[in-house]
């Protein structure tokens, strides 16, 4: 991923009761202590003789940038029924900085923006050093020492004795490499909202409502967006471990009653959601019915390898699952046939699917080829289940997450929890601008989107 953007994830919270001069030292001692529990942050990136690239933990340290939009308001930055403004990409540093500067950029970034009636705090971390969970991680300690706390909650683990630690070596062109994908297309950005209720109605249907739905999971994983390990709804009483690294158990799945004979299983609310998103970006590219679609999904390795990685592995742990068909073929079959298609493939993705993964890398080593190549992809990212409002920084839970400009490109989905908890799902989505004006005037789709409260 030396190709790709540093990820840029944000929170927005309201103004704090003290001043700005007494906030900034506070967030910077915080930020400094967070660093000594993640050291490899403050390091930066060397390539050694044998053109292998790892990181040097010299304590070189990272960015903290303070800026101001005072003209700026909450009520102006988070509308309804409104595309993204573009303000929210001045409100990282390094934007659509590639991964390989970490030769000489510092690998994390915070900017702390200072709006009329709120804070934005942006944080940038390299996305070669880190995934989803390790970022957000990360966040939320650097949150938790902030508010107070006395002793971190979960360590990260920095082993690096797993498959992923690999003696193949990916050499660069000279000045190093390149962004897969176009950045200067036109794109449109809206946050789609998604109630508990409107998820469930969307799991029934891709389930053909046949079967009883589930929300008080086992622990096993059952139903993304509602599991947590401790058999409690997203949002009340989530363990720490889920809290973390709920993305582990998204993709579990159950045996259920068969459907036409065949034996099957429940699709979960997320596989549900996802199918739903296909079909209708699909239909409204207007493309060939023999066109293939690819709908494409990161996935969280650390529970799929055999031994287990430990769940707070501290690296870049995701794979990325592609599900493919015909435009026609998605369109003509009904919403449960996608939705099997996608469980199918996160089922299948098990241990001897990770290490085939890797072999099949370290047998050419290549760039990950982040993009929309031929106008039919989508590329989901991040997860509803990251504990994106648990950055309380002492003074109240986030009233939204936004992220920046990187790795934008048309189709890419990013998916956030919803901030009322309790198994709700926002998504930002990037189209091109046709697409998305085709996705608003989508009965099918809209039908499910629903008000912020």
């Amino acid at each position: 991923m030396l190709s790709c953007h540093y990820i840029q994830k944000g929170v927005l919270l309201e103004s704090p009761s003290c001043s700005f001069a007494d906030l900034l030292p506070s967030l910077k001692h915080s930020l400094s202590l967070a660093l000594s529990h993640f050291p490899a942050l403050a390091g930066r990136f060397e390539t050694d003789d044998d053109g292998r690239v790892h990181i040097v933990c010299n304590d070189a340290g990272v960015n903290f940038v303070h800026a101001k939009a005072k003209t700026l308001s909450v009520d102006a930055i988070l509308r309804p029924n409104a595309d993204v403004p573009h303000c929210f990409r001045k409100f990282f540093a390094y934007e659509r900085t590639l991964s390989y500067t970490g030769h000489f950029r510092p690998l994390a970034a915070v900017q702390v923006t200072e709006l009329a009636d709120a804070v934005f705090i942006g944080c940038t971390v390299n996305h070669s050093v880190v995934d989803g969970t390790s970022f957000w991680h990360f966040f939320n300690t650097f949150a938790e020492i902030n508010r107070g706390a006395k002793k971190m909650s979960k360590s990260p683990d920095f082993s690096r004795d797993t498959v992923f630690n690999s003696p193949a070596v990916l050499h660069f062109p000279e000045g190093g490499p390149k962004v897969t994908f176009s950045g200067n297309d036109p794109l449109r950005e809206r946050i789609f909202h998604f109630s508990r209720e409107s998820i469930l109605k969307l799991k029934n249907r891709a389930n053909n409502t046949l079967f009883k739905t589930t929300h008080n999971c086992n622990g096993n994983g059952n139903d993304h967006g509602n599991c947590n390990g401790n058999g409690n709804d997203h949002g009340n009483g989530l363990s720490e471990s889920a809290e973390i690294f709920g993305k582990q158990c998204n993709d579990s799945w159950k045996a259920v009653p068969p459907y036409n004979g065949a034996k099957t299983s429940e699709f979960s609310s997320f596989q549900s959601l996802s199918a739903q998103l296909w079909r209708s970006v699909t239909r409204v590219r207007n493309l060939p019915h023999s066109k293939t679609t690819t709908f494409r999904m990161a996935v969280n390795c650390r529970h799929r390898l055999q031994p287990k990685m430990d769940s707070h592995y501290f690296g870049n742990a995701i794979q990325s699952i592609p599900t493919v068909a015909t435009a026609g073929d998605l369109l003509s079959r009904d919403l449960r046939w996608g939705a099997e298609l996608l469980h199918k493939n996160v089922v299948a993705h098990d241990d001897a699917t990770v290490r085939r993964g890797v072999e099949d890398w370290e047998s050419a080593p290549r760039l990950f080829p982040l993009g929309n190549f031929d106008g039919a992809m989508i590329t989901m990212g991040s997860s509803p289940r990251f504990p994106m409002y648990n950055n309380d920084f002492g003074w109240g839970k986030p009233l939204a997450v936004r992220s920046g400009a990187a790795n934008k490109f048309d189709g890419k989905i990013s998916a956030f929890p919803g901030r009322e908890g309790n198994g709700s799902v926002d998504l930002e989505v990037v189209l091109a601008p046709e697409t998305m004006a085709g996705l608003l005037s989508d009965g099918e789709f809209m039908q499910y989107v629903s008000a912020v409260e």
